[in-house]
């Protein structure tokens, strides 16, 4: 989660709920911050980490990681990282333009952040909407769903998709083709969420499953696990409308599509980041599976805190649910069980996904 404070000694005028960018000012000439001082150590400077790609600023947060660990006061290193935090949104601010504006609510109201152009009162919906939505799904994922204890959500929308998938580009490799996506939480050092500006009932599922990750990230499971609870809990909190094909039609393609060679995919992770049907479908079978498993919640929840994706949860099934995974798969898609079908590691090629794609 992007965890952010309003640090202390903070310019004039960032109050809540209001903006924190000078309004019509040219953000080439905005006076952006180039280091970060704390008082008795030494400066963070960030013109030395920040690095650049299609025009956006990327900060090294390994390297702020490293100068937070070097601060012995907890709460001084809470300032120290939310420093960093507000410096790098402030620079990514600049790099998008003057129409864009840092927002964010009261903490009563959840202090969710956004950077966006959207106009005022959609601006205002939309935290209000992360804010109750937040709360919604820690309900929902009981004893699962995990917020830090200081922190504030982030999101970054985007006014167009062309100006989105230059910037996740960042965090994909620079070769291989991949499938498209309306937002993702970005997990990479300080995570914060990103889309593409839309009708406000296009974003609102979006906002939903990204913050299911987001109060996930703490959790070593699986790709399929992560994806499946974040569906499920975006279907719970925004349903949504008649889909293209008929759950007949899907599960045809289903039958169709998984092999011995896809099913493994699909436990490691890969065949989210197809860029053809099994894309679709692994998030269609995640959702499948996670709600099949989740009807008795004590015992799922005991699987969920022990899974890793290391072995796709497959011990973690075994001990807390007494389920096999791959014999739940062929059940589901009106199989005989076929050991095949078992989550096999040895199997996999690369290391396996975590999900929140």
């Amino acid at each position: 989660m992007f965890k952010f404070f309003r640090s202390l000694g903070s310019a004039p005028g960032r109050e809540a709920g209001r903006d924190t960018s000078p309004a019509g000012l040219d953000p080439q000439v905005l006076l952006l911050p180039n280091a970060i001082a704390i008082s008795g150590l030494p400066e963070f400077m960030l013109s030395t980490h920040l690095s650049h790609h299609n025009g956006f600023p990327f900060l090294d947060w390994a390297a702020a990681q490293a100068w937070v660990d070097g601060i012995g006061d907890p709460t001084v290193q809470a300032t120290a990282w939310a420093r960093c935090e507000r410096a790098w949104l402030e620079h990514l601010q600049a790099s998008l333009g003057p129409a864009y504006q840092l927002r964010e609510a009261l903490r009563e109201e959840g202090g969710a952040v956004l950077l966006s152009t959207l106009e005022p009162n959609v601006a205002r919906a939309m935290l209000d909407y992360m804010g109750k939505t937040l709360q919604r799904v820690v309900r929902l994922l009981d004893g699962v769903a995990q917020v830090p204890e200081w922190g504030r959500d982030i999101l970054i929308v985007f006014d167009d998709e062309d100006t989105y998938y230059r910037y996740v580009s960042h965090y994909y490799p620079e070769a291989g083709e991949f499938a498209g996506s309306s937002g993702m939480y970005i997990h990479a050092g300080c995570g914060h969420f990103v889309t593409a500006k839309a009708d406000m009932r296009v974003v609102e599922p979006v906002i939903a499953h990204e913050l299911t990750h987001s109060c996930l990230s703490h959790l070593p499971i699986p790709a399929w696990l992560n994806e499946g609870l974040a569906v499920n809990t975006e279907h719970r909190l925004s349903p949504p409308g008649p889909g293209l094909l008929t759950p007949r039609q899907m599960h045809d393609k289903h039958l169709q599509f998984w092999g011995d060679a896809e099913i493994q995919e699909f436990w490691s992770g890969k065949s989210f980041l197809r860029n053809d049907d099994g894309n679709m479908l692994s998030y269609d079978l995640a959702r499948i599976v996670v709600a099949q498993l989740s009807g008795d919640w004590e015992r799922f929840r005991s699987f969920v805190l022990a899974a890793n994706l290391a072995d796709a949860g497959a011990a973690a099934a075994a001990e807390h649910m007494g389920m096999e995974l791959g014999a739940v798969v062929c059940a589901l898609l009106e199989k005989e069980a076929d050991p095949a079908w078992t989550p096999n590691p040895g199997a996999w090629h690369g290391v396996p996904e975590q999900g929140a794609f």
